[in-house]
């Protein structure tokens, strides 16, 4: 029972997972090795592209803010004055 457990959460008999694992991982290095490309070049891209994605974010927000502002400023006062009217006619 533990061995089909342990198969089924490698996808295969784990031995023969962790060759083909280090077989795939000498191919993938040899050509990274070839291209010039570093672990930690991966890694820095990699926070590169995070810190990229989280700063879209926040800037997305601030474009969402100034959006909401430049809206407000018209809708605000509209809302305003049909609701005096409403009052001043007493239809609440």
């Amino acid at each position: 029972m533990a061995g089909n457990a342990l198969n089924r959460f490698f996808g295969g008999p784990p031995g023969w997972v962790i060759v083909r694992l280090a077989v795939i991982s000498l191919i993938v290095g040899l050509i990274f090795s070839a291209l010039g490309i570093s672990p930690i070049d991966i890694v820095r891209n990699f926070e590169r592209i995070v810190r990229s994605i989280w700063n879209l974010g926040f800037e997305a927000l601030g474009d969402l803010g100034r959006y909401f502002l430049l809206g407000a400023v018209v809708v605000i006062p509209i809302w305003l004055v049909m609701r005096l009217t409403k009052v001043g006619r007493g239809s609440e």
